[in-house]
Order: structure tokens, then C-alpha cells, then sequence
């Protein structure tokens, strides 16, 4: 069941973030995003959800991007790594997009790395329905490309 995340959901999502290898200094950031959120700052402009079955599986956060009309950014998602290829992913993307159609966005920006380490991610994005937009070269360190996915959410006027 995909809902809100709540403060209970802390420890097991940075637990998956975790299993999923983020760096400390990103798992300590992720943290205080997640506290800065459930304190009730910035919320209508940016939302977590939780993919939870008996305790969390998944999580998804976006945030809209500043000074542009309806344009969004799915920061994080992710799925227990024993839960993969069930669904979810597929799944929380849906459950993103249609909030996000109904608050009115236009389009969704998804990035990721374009390490081969990152190919099965970037093939999900593609099966999804995202397009390759931009790739950024060196971004994340040297020979680690930014590379940025794009989906338009509701049909844009002429």
C-alpha cells in the first residue's frame, strides 16, 4: 500500500537507503530532508511516499522545482532490494504521477548516473516512459555522467 510517509518510517527508510548503497554524508543529508519534512516544512511543494507491506519497501520524494510552472523533480526512489522486480517501482512511479497530474505539473524530471553500474535504472526510467533529456558530463565525479530523464504529465497547450 503506497501512503504518506510518516516519522515511524524514518529508521526503515534510511535503512533501505542504506542497502541500496548511499554514501553516509548522503544518508545523513536524506535524513534531515525526511525530518525537514515531517516538521512540516515546505510541504506543498514537495511530498514523500512510503510503499509499505508488514514495514516499508519503498519510497519515492519529490519536489517541484523553483520558478518554473508545474515542472518536478523525482529526487529518490527506491525499493528493498528483496522486493525488486515485484512491481513497486513501476508502481510508486504511477502513484507519483498521477499526484502530480492532479496538483497540475507538466512535467516530471527524473536524473541518475550514467555509470554502467546504473544501466538496469536508466532502463527502468525508459520502460516507464521517460525520455533521455540532457546528459552532463563528468557531474558526479570524473567519468560519471548526470544524466536527466523526462516525462511530460499532461498535455502541454500549443
Amino acid at each position: 500500500m503506497i501512503r504518506p510517509t510518516t516519522s515511524d518510517d524514518i529508521s526503515d527508510l534510511i535503512a533501505l537507503a542504506n542497502s541500496i548503497c548511499f554514501e553516509p554524508n548522503q544518508l545523513e543529508e536524506l535524513t534531515g530532508m525526511l525530518a525537514d519534512y515531517l516538521d512540516g516544512k515546505s510541504n506543498s511543494d514537495r511530498f514523500w511516499l512510503t510503499d509499505n507491506d508488514d514495514g516499508p519497501v519503498g519510497v519515492v520524494y519529490c519536489a517541484s522545482e523553483p520558478m518554473t510552472q508545474g515542472t518536478w523533480n523525482l529526487l529518490l526512489i527506491a525499493v528493498r532490494p528483496d522486493c525488486q522486480g515485484q512491481g513497486r517501482g513501476r508502481a510508486l512511479m504511477r502513484y507519483v504521477e498521477e499526484t502530480l497530474t492532479a496538483r497540475g505539473a507538466r512535467l516530471l524530471l527524473v536524473e541518475t548516473s550514467g555509470l554502467a553500474s546504473f544501466d538496469r535504472t536508466r532502463a527502468f526510467y525508459r520502460k516507464c516512459g521517460y525520455s533521455e533529456e540532457a546528459r552532463i558530463r563528468d557531474f558526479y565525479n570524473a567519468g560519471d555522467d548526470k544524466i536527466v530523464y523526462r516525462k511530460a504529465l499532461v498535455a502541454q497547450e500549443m
